[in-house]
């Protein structure tokens, strides 16, 4: 099994660095990582060049950048992460694991770094309703064999929650996600940007808009106000 891993990114120069240096082991082991750049004004492209496979251009938005780093991709599994986090150290063994059981995609536990002690408790909260609902969030690292991705044409181009509605069509045409206990680590720098409550009350206010048929538009417009 040979993973393509693919890191939407805009303006992350101060962090791209690490976030690939992160993943030179798997690099080594044959694995693929493909940065997919939206349109960032910093040295995001020019610094992820020394650290991925391959280094790409789309339109701003996670929804068409993972998809275009997903459409030149080589690997049997798709490994979307974003550009903040750091994966478990044996992720691609327990991909490989999940596989083997038959299931065709899933996603890690995560935690949140950061210093609001909330957090703790919101990482917990997201892992357990993604285990009761079957749906994974981006934060999660979100796996999925690439076939199977092809099929149910990729991410929706929707400016918010397109991980959302990806669970809702992985889920209803392949079945549950693998939720694996692995920890990724995501930064918590949202959280503590807009205050961790807020941003708690904000994105459950924004999802159930969303399952409730709300512009996606109009909801990314309020979730960047």
């Amino acid at each position: 099994m040979r993973l393509s891993i693919v890191v939407p990114a805009r303006n992350e120069e101060k962090g791209i660095g690490n976030t690939l240096a992160a993943l030179q082991p798997l690099r080594a082991q044959g694995h693929e990582v493909i940065v997919v750049d939206g349109g960032s004004v910093d040295a995001t492209a020019t610094l992820a060049a020394a650290g991925a496979d391959r280094v790409l251009n789309a339109s701003s938005g996670r929804a068409s950048q993972m998809n275009a780093g997903a459409h030149v991709a080589s690997g049997d599994v798709l490994l979307f992460m974003h550009a903040d986090c750091a994966l478990p150290p044996n992720a691609a063994d327990e991909i490989r694991a999940a596989m083997r059981y038959g299931l065709r995609w899933g996603r890690f536990d995560v935690t949140i770094v950061g210093q609001p002690h909330v957090l703790k408790l919101v990482a917990y909260m997201m892992n357990l309703r993604s285990r009761l609902t079957g749906i994974a969030t981006g934060d999660q690292g979100i796996f999925v064999q690439r076939a199977l991705f092809m099929r149910v044409d990729g991410y929706a181009a929707l400016p918010l929650l397109e991980d959302v509605a990806l669970s809702k069509t992985l889920k209803r045409v392949a079945g549950r996600p693998a939720c694996l206990r692995a920890r990724i680590r995501t930064s918590g720098r949202r959280w503590e940007a807009k205050g961790a409550w807020n941003t708690i009350v904000t994105m459950w206010r924004l999802r159930l808009a969303f399952a409730l048929g709300a512009d996606p538009g109009k909801l990314a417009s309020q979730y960047e106000s």
